[in-house]
């Protein structure tokens, strides 16, 4: 209870808290080297009501919860090797039942069958039943097996696919694949990168660091795991300060191909090299010492260091001339191709499946292996290029030109062309990774 002699001395109190403050404030000016001052203002002094809190204990109602483990789903892909059961194990799928119906069912036969890589999307409890599966057999087809009952059933419909656009952009520092790779390129797009610039540019020679390349590709998703790449829609490379382009025009169903925003094919005649991007052993030249022979004579080819049995391919349309064992060159393959123009592929390992001479062959279509039969002191391809039967450098002679957009499909090419180039136009100095 406050008394008439209490006020007095709490006021006395109050003013002597007020010039310790004050004290301590100035006192530590020289220490903080700033000039400031401030002052602390007891809550009361503002004339402020003092607040009085309850605190009052509120029953909750109680939450029922639901003890039951919920239902998900696990993705895997099938390895090299894999049984039904080491598969299921790493789906976490702990159900005998489901394990008998998958590995003996005549009706799961697509399931046993499935090729490497492909994903399997499962449902289970949290006790490792399972409740369903699904997955793309062969034929692009996707299969469901549900639990029904004390057994399960299997049924099939059409896949439901999704087909995104990717993007990606890069550099050249050393070679073109290690840049694809920096950029995160799936291999099959950086393969179709170089497939539709080779006529243009020399891989093998014409690369400069800080040459760029942007690429606008397909992806195929369902149930959203990735299935496998697409072709790409659009591809710029600036290659020495010029830039090429290239834009997928589909002319209908079963028609399409490559063009530049001119309408012009992007394609050659002939591609440039018969093989992926590889090291070239040795140039076209008129005077050449022989590593075998031990004379210096002329090499009228040029020499495409790779191992043995990669996939050779046919540089253009054509029919196969001769395919078997040629003296120095080994195994080879000759094919002609528009009445002037005959390709050689020599020191093959093996030839393709059923390849016989006059058969028709199509651009890219794989005819061959490398190999190092006949004079060759290592694994690699000895490839001609002759015209009227003339050796010429492969990677230096001029190609004839593709067929261009048909002045028909000109008016349905145009709003293609400029939708594409304008997402070039958008990424062109651009870093950017992906665009969905």
């Amino acid at each position: 209870m406050l008394t008439e002699n209490t006020f007095p001395q709490g006021r006395k109190i109050s003013e002597h808290k007020k010039k310790l403050r004050w004290f301590v404030a100035l006192s530590a000016l020289p220490l903080l080297g700033v000039v400031t001052a401030f002052g602390l203002v007891p809550q009361n002094d503002f004339d402020l009501a003092t607040n009085k809190v309850d605190i009052e204990n509120v029953a909750l109602p109680e939450v029922p919860v639901d003890k039951t483990v919920a239902d998900y789903w696990r993705d895997e892909r099938v390895q090299r090797g894999d049984t039904v059961d080491e598969l299921l194990r790493r789906l976490s799928v702990d159900d005998p039942a489901a394990s008998e119906y998958l590995r003996k069912s005549a009706d799961a036969a697509s399931f046993r069958n499935l090729p490497v890589g492909t994903g399997v999307q499962a449902e289970i409890t949290g006790s490792g039943e399972l409740l369903s599966m699904r997955f793309l057999d062969n034929d692009d087809v996707q299969t469901t097996i549900s639990k029904l009952g004390g057994g399960f059933r299997t049924a099939t419909l059409p896949a439901q696919l999704e087909t995104r656009l990717l993007v990606r952009t890069g550099e050249i520092k050393t070679n073109l694949y290690a840049a694809t790779d920096a950029a995160g390129l799936p291999d099959a797009a950086a393969s179709q990168l170089s497939d539709l610039f080779s006529g243009d540019i020399d891989f093998h020679h014409d690369l400069r660091k800080g040459d760029r390349f942007t690429v606008v590709y397909e992806m195929t998703y369902s149930n959203g795991a990735l299935l496998h790449m697409g072709r790409i829609q659009a591809a710029e490379f600036v290659n020495q300060g010029q830039t090429y382009r290239a834009l997928y025009f589909q002319k209908d169903a079963q028609q399409g191909d490559y063009f530049t925003p001119e309408g012009k094919s992007v394609h050659k005649a002939f591609l440039r090299s018969p093989i992926a991007y590889t090291r070239v052993s040795s140039s076209f030249s008129l005077s050449r010492f022989h590593p075998i022979l031990k004379r210096w004579r002329s090499h009228k080819g040029t020499d495409f260091a790779a191992p043995t049995g990669t996939k050779v391919k046919v540089t253009a349309d054509g029919i196969v001339a001769v395919v078997g064992r040629k003296g120095g060159y080994g195994n080879v393959i000759m094919v002609n191709h528009q009445g002037r123009y005959t390709t050689v592929y020599g020191h093959l390992s093996r030839f393709a499946k059923g390849l016989h001479r006059g058969q028709h062959v199509a651009q890219g279509e794989v005819i061959g292996y490398v190999g190092m039969t006949g004079l060759a002191t290592g694994p690699h391809l000895h490839y001609e290029f002759r015209v009227n039967g003339q050796q010429r450098d492969p990677l230096r002679v001029a190609l004839p030109d593709a067929k261009p957009v048909d002045s028909a499909d000109l008016a349905t090419f145009k709003p293609v062309e400029e939708e594409l180039v304008s997402r070039l136009n958008l990424l062109r100095n651009t870093n950017l990774a992906q665009l969905d």
